[in-house]
């Protein structure tokens, strides 16, 4: 039949002209900003800083490594190693950025900082509505910016971070036990030789041989050398 293409489609177009006012799957209008659609969980945007608790300083995850720097594409990271150091999430003294910044306005959202980042400290965002008056000013975030706890890590990324937290809850445990085991073994290194020290002290030394008097080389009869006649009578 002539034209059974066109109806078809025409009914395909007309069955979903109809559905789009009563199923919700089939609404492609969203009243933006006052509806917003939920994001997937692997949507990523721009790149953020993590700390653990409560003190974005106290618990940075960032050691400065400097890494993500060197390996990102646009080269729209910077930072600058601090001078001293503060305790990591495994109690090692680690140093910290000083400086941390990220030009939004350059990065390309390739997540190549995420994946090179060995501290699990850099995550990307699902901040979209970044848009400002100014591109140079305001488009260079610095650290306080970038830093969020894990808690809105986890709310973004549930699934992801639960698996982050895992991997350095059972980083942490396997540092502590190696500290336990090199302290044990010290332990134990060092009640041996109190023992070996304490038997060589009370175990009492060989007696030293007696001096002997020289064998007598003289004849039968005669007076030994050294030694003086007896006088006569």
């Amino acid at each position: 039949m002539i034209g059974a293409g066109i109806l078809k489609g025409m009914a395909v177009t007309l069955r979903n002209f109809a559905g789009s006012y009563f199923e919700k799957d089939r609404l492609i209008t969203v009243q933006y900003p006052e509806e917003r659609n939920p994001l997937p969980e692997n949507y990523r945007n721009f790149p953020f800083l993590i700390y653990d608790g409560n003190d974005p300083h106290a618990g940075m995850r960032c050691v400065a490594c400097q890494i993500c720097e060197k390996e990102c594409p646009p080269q729209c990271i910077y930072i600058i190693k601090s001078k001293d150091k503060k305790p990591d999430y495994v109690g090692k003294p680690q140093f910290y950025p000083a400086v941390f910044d990220i030009d939004i306005s350059v990065c390309m959202s390739c997540q190549i900082c995420v994946e090179v980042c060995p501290f699990e400290a850099i995550k990307m965002d699902k901040d979209f509505e970044l848009s400002q008056r100014e591109r140079f000013n305001h488009l260079l975030f610095r650290k306080e910016q970038l830093s969020k706890s894990n808690d809105y890590y986890h709310k973004i990324h549930p699934l992801e971070a639960a698996a982050v937290d895992k991997n350095l809850t059972d980083a942490a445990a396997a540092a502590e036990a190696k500290k336990k085991a090199a302290a044990e073994a010290a332990a134990k290194a060092a009640a041996s030789k109190a023992a070996f020290v304490g038997d060589v002290v009370s175990t009492p030394g060989k007696p030293s041989a007696s001096p002997t008097a020289p064998e007598s080389t003289s004849a039968p009869g005669e007076t030994p050398p050294g030694t003086t006649d007896p006088p006569k009578s």
